[in-house]
């Protein structure tokens, strides 16, 4: 993509007729020109969200998933996982279907939530398995899920398919009381794809929109971050995540709109943050 500013004012125009047309007619996406010419216009050195979210919270502990995806990942390191989660009262553990009932039992009483991954890390399930693999999710003691949208479908321009996949795990979630978020895999969408993405996510009712899986060769950026909030408005929930190891990273994140970090070095940043005190609570 072209750095010249009337290259980046006609990809503003652009997008705001794409989000336009994806919503259909709904004007409660903050997706005009002139907010999407000030996330984009000045390249992502310079962007910056100053809503709600730019304060970072003091205890940044409550904004982290507490992730573990690895494939290889073992019973004795997921329940290390939970321990951590539990010591330091980090939001979730995110981890994959397989560990919910065993997480689920760990963490019980301690505040700390379990997130599912759907879809993951690919998004090309179909909407049934997807809804049906949340529903277990749930089932086993999931409070949050964290969904892979259909990126090909995204990409061939089918917005009616990527609206109705999100909503089949919405519908899922909701109905048992549980939150979903939606990963976009920003590093495989161009900017155009990011906030359409967005936009059909908050139309689908999603509670939050999501960067990364950390398996599409990119992580969360504080360009993509402002992007998504500024389509999404203040409401909705934006998750970074991919990439985010210090507390540096966490904080830049949270000023660019974030609010839930998704990471699994959760313990160094809240470590660098003066949050660990010696293990002890948080």
């Amino acid at each position: 993509m072209s750095d010249t500013p009337l290259d980046r004012e006609m990809l503003v125009d652009l997008v705001t007729r794409e989000v336009l047309t994806a919503l259909a007619g709904r004007t409660d996406v903050c997706a005009t020109p002139e907010k999407l010419r000030n996330a984009v216009a000045n390249g992502a050195d310079r962007v910056a969200y100053h809503g709600d979210a730019s304060t970072v919270p003091l205890d940044l502990a409550k904004t982290i998933d507490h992730t573990l995806l690895a494939p290889d990942a073992t019973a004795e390191q997921v329940d290390a996982l939970c321990e951590e989660a539990s010591r330091y009262g980090f939001a979730s553990v995110c981890i994959n279907p397989t560990w919910v009932r065993r997480c689920a039992s760990l963490v019980r009483d301690s505040g700390v939530s379990v997130c599912a991954v759907i879809g993951f890390p690919l998004g090309a399930n179909t909407s049934q398995i997807k809804a049906m693999e949340a529903r277990q999710a749930i089932r086993d003691g999931a409070r949050e899920v964290d969904m892979v949208i259909n990126v090909g479908a995204l990409k061939s321009g089918d917005h009616d398919l990527v609206r109705s996949d999100i909503e089949k795990v919405v519908d899922s979630a909701h109905e048992a009381g549980a939150i979903v978020k939606v990963i976009l895999e920003t590093a495989l969408l161009t900017d155009e794809e990011k906030v359409i993405a967005s936009a059909i996510a908050k139309r689908a009712k999603a509670d939050f929109v999501k960067t990364s899986t950390g398996f599409g060769g990119g992580g969360a950026t504080v360009f993509d971050v402002a992007l998504m909030r500024e389509t999404v408005g203040p409401e909705m929930g934006v998750k970074a995540s991919g990439g985010v190891r210090t507390a540096e990273d966490a904080q830049d994140m949270i000023a660019a709109g974030a609010t839930r970090i998704g990471a699994s070095a959760g313990v160094q940043i809240v470590s660098e943050a003066g949050g660990a005190d010696d293990g002890d609570g948080y």
